[in-house]
Formats: structure tokens, sequence, C-alpha cells
């Protein structure tokens, strides 16, 4: 699982998309190289408000180490683009077998991990079952446990057996980062096959990564890219203004905007972000059970309000988990709109014409404090007592997440295509409709992307109808960088931070 500090990466479901084949060279890069030679030995200079907390993905490793290793350290079989397309990587071909339950997989050849040892299929046997293994972390585990048998016939021959079909298969193949079976202590040290090595880890301070020089691809195109970790986005702003950073891979300051878009130096980009707000309600504690209470909570709530208090004229209204960029999108921001006074009948026909008091816990880093204050005082209006109850991100991992102890909580969840969570009752926030289970798997066994796109619309509009969760806003995804610097990724799809297509002019 991978936290945006803590923010949680869902579940993916995909369509399997074109794939084509890859090595480095993303698509959706920003920055334009303009005239004259980029600096090949250059240091890239990355800010970053997201520190790792360890450097293992199944681990609680957390949106730092997405940001930093995912595609740079690490690669996968197949590779999410910046532009969400799915390609080929590590695995050079692959086939299915007519019941769609065995892929095949043929491996690429002369792929070496970072510590000289060559790529073989027992490291991608040992890959996936890591992330599967009763102690992951991992939010593909839930994805990946339709695997039944992994075989190894030859050395670059990998052969999978599902137990049901799974339209998504391949897409969350993705995320799996295929790790040397030998490799140890994973969470201080690596062993991938990405363009880059891990150099140094300075805990509290910076993570520089080299390139690596036998990598199989393209090599990446500059030597050295560091990425320095700050604690908040002032002192962010600040290292882009002296040039202590290069980009900024997620500005989390509107207001400071002004200061680089005037500024010939810098350039504002404004990508699409897959990361939505939610006040997830506790669907299994009272008083949440009920619809007509989350349903009442969500009217009472004015998104568009906070909105603008956290992003100004940044972001967007969404009205369900689902993003625009993913396939099954409908604009659902009507229902269960901000709308006071339906928000006291509902309570009233729900028992509460009084009110009642619930504990909001609440992530320690902004915008989960000021978003909790607004909620409070907007609550306040139509007689819900609220309590905020601050805690570390680990504290919200144990608490909420593993233990299911709490009323509602604030949190950011950054995939994309990570609505199916609603149709797993055990899930943290507990929703369980077992027509949208039903619609769930039923999308994943699809035979088709147009079917699995329906019944996946059907799930987006019975959640929104519940008001599963409330989904206040969608985050904008604005990166900042140097006008030196072109190559980099515009879009904030699962925190992944491309770095080797970044060119840096002397």
């Amino acid at each position: 699982m991978s936290l945006k500090k803590t923010s949680l990466y869902g579940t993916a479901t995909a369509a399997t998309l074109v794939l084509t084949v890859t090595a480095c060279g993303g698509s959706g890069a920003g920055g334009s190289a303009g005239s004259g030679a980029y600096d090949k030995n250059a240091t890239v200079s990355i800010g970053s408000l997201y520190e790792p907390q360890n450097l293992d993905n199944t681990a609680g490793g957390g949106q730092g180490v997405t940001e930093a290793l995912n595609g740079n350290v690490y690669e996968g079989l197949f590779k999410l683009t910046d532009d969400g397309k799915v390609e080929k990587l590590l695995a050079k071909d692959y086939k299915v077998s007519g019941d769609g339950l065995t892929y095949t997989f043929t491996l690429r050849d002369g792929v070496k991990f970072h510590s000289g040892k060559e790529l073989t299929s027992q490291d991608v046997k040992y890959s996936l079952q890591k992330v599967i293994a009763d102690d992951s972390q991992s939010a593909r585990k839930s994805n990946l446990e339709v695997i039944k048998d992994i075989a190894t016939p030859d050395s670059r021959t990998v052969k999978v057996t599902l137990s049901q079909k799974s339209i998504s298969f391949v897409y969350n193949l993705s995320y799996v980062w295929i790790i040397d079976s030998q490799a140890r202590n994973l969470k201080t040290t690596e062993d991938g096959t990405g363009p880059y090595k891990l150099d140094k880890w300075t805990r509290g301070s910076a993570l520089s990564l080299d390139r690596f020089a036998g990598y199989w691809g393209g090599a990446a195109k500059n030597k050295e890219v560091v990425f320095h970790y700050y604690k908040d986005a002032t002192a962010l702003n600040n290292a882009l203004l002296t040039k202590a950073v290069d980009v900024v891979t997620s500005e989390q300051s509107p207001d400071a905007l002004d200061q680089f878009k005037s500024n010939q130096s810098y350039k504002v980009n404004d990508g699409n972000s897959t990361t939505k707000l939610l006040l997830a309600f506790n669907d299994k504690a009272k008083p949440f059970t009920d619809a007509k209470v989350r349903q009442a909570v969500s009217a009472a709530i004015d998104d568009k309000k906070l909105l603008e208090s956290v992003w100004g004229g940044y972001g967007k209204l969404i009205g369900s988990m689902v993003p625009p960029t993913d396939p099954w999108y409908e604009d659902l921001t009507k229902v269960n709109a901000y709308d006071p006074a339906r928000a006291k009948q509902l309570l009233a026909e729900a028992g509460y014409a009084k009110g009642f008091a619930f504990t909001l816990d609440t992530p320690n880093y902004d915008p989960h404090p000021t978003a909790a204050t607004f909620i409070k005082s907007q609550l306040a209006k139509v007689g819900i007592t609220v309590t905020i109850n601050t805690i570390t991100p680990d504290e919200w991992y144990t608490k909420v997440y593993k233990n299911h102890d709490f009323s509602a909580t604030l949190q950011e969840h950054v995939n994309d295509r990570d609505l199916v969570w609603y149709g797993n009752p055990d899930f943290y926030w507990g929703y369980d409709n077992k027509q949208v289970t039903q619609w769930v798997q039923q999308a994943e066994e699809a035979s088709s992307t147009a079917e699995q796109t329906a019944l996946l619309k059907k799930v987006n509009e019975k959640t929104a109808e519940d008001a599963a969760s409330d989904w206040l806003y969608l985050y904008p995804q604005i990166v900042v960088a140097s006008s030196k610097l072109s190559g980099y990724p515009l879009n904030g799809l699962n925190s992944q931070f491309y770095a080797y297509d970044i060119e840096k002019k002397g």
C-alpha cells in the first residue's frame, strides 16, 4: 500500500490497453527542449513533500517510494505511461489462453539487475509472490490474489494461472516491481533493473539516484537525480526560487504560483490528477450505517467553497470516486450536492433531528487539518458536532486502515481506476452492497472493455447515490519547473514521477 504522506493507493481495474515496446522514454512529458543542447551529465534536483517511509513498496513505503523509485530504479513486466496507457517493459511478449485464465510471459533478453545478476523467470515469480504474501502491504495484493499458480518452465518464461478471469490483470502487473530474488534489506537498499541505481538516502533530507551504466534500454538523459524533501509547501517553493531544486513534483501552495507565472525562469504546468480527497465514513459504524446520514453529511458540506479555500481556481469537484480520466466517468456532482435544508430533512428522517456527534480522525499534514476545520464548521450548521482527532500517518494506517477503529476520516486516494474498492466489504470504510460487489466482480470477469465500462458506471452511480463516502474534490496536478528543464511528467497518475527523460540545459 502506498500513502500520500499516507495517502492511500486504491486498487486498479482497467481494460487491457494497446501494448507497445518501450524502454525509458515516456509520454505526456512536460516542457519544451527548445534550441540548444542539454547537459547529458546534469544533476536534476527534484523537490518533494513526500519522503519514503522505507524503500519497499510492499512494506508501507508510502507515496514517496513510488515517486522516487517506480520506473526509475524498479521496473515491471509492464509500464503505466504518464497518459495512462500500458506498455510492455520487461515482458518482451505474452499470450493469453482462450479461457482467459493462463498468461504466458516471455522475458526480455539482456536485462541485468544493478547487482549485475541477470533477470530470470525466478525473479518474476519471487516478485509476484512478494506482493501477495501474507505480510504484504501492497495495494495490489487483493487484485493479484487471483493468481493461482506461477510456473517457470525456463529462465525466460513465466506462466501464470488465475483462479478466475481478470480483465485488469496486465494493468495490475504494471504496479509490480521486479526485484532480484536474492536481494535482502529492501527497506534500505535496492536491486532493480531500472535506468538508475540508488546512490544514497539521507533520511529527512534527500535521496539520490545515479545513472546505471548496465541498463538494458536507452540511457537516462541525465546522470543523477536527487529528490530533496521538505516539510511544507513554503520551504519547497523557496527551494525552487533559490534554485536549490529544478522542479517541484506537485505544487501544494496555489497562493505561491503567481511568483512563478510572472517569471520567465519558470514554467507552471497544470496536468491531470487522479488524487481524490475523501471524507470516508465507517459504513459499519452507527450512525453511518444509515445511507440517509451519509447523504445528509455530504449535502451539508459546501465542496465548492472548500476547494476554493484550499486551491483557489485549481482542482475540480468530482461527486464520486471516478475522475474524468477513468473510462467509466460520469459527472455526478449533482448527487448529494450542497443543500443544508435537505441535509436537515434527511437527518430528521434518519432519526437524528437534533443531530449527533462523531470524531473525525484527521492526518496531521495539509490540507487535512484545514479541511477538517471547514467540515466541522459546516456540519455544526445542521446540528452535527465534530471532534477532530489529529493523527500521524503511521497512526492512521494502524487505527483506520488496519483496525477499522474510526467513525469517519479524511484521506487522499491517489490511484486511477480505484472505484472497485467499493466492491470489497472488508475494505477499511466497510461499504457493503451485494449488488455493487456483484457488478465489480462481473466487470473484472468481463469479455470486453465496453461490458466492463457499463458495469462500472452502474457501480459509480450506486455508490454516489448511497454516499458511500463523501468525495470532496479532485486535486489539481501542478508541476512547476525551471525553464531549463524539459521531459518531466505532467500528470499525477498514482504519484509516479519518471525522471529519466528529463533534459537540463547548462
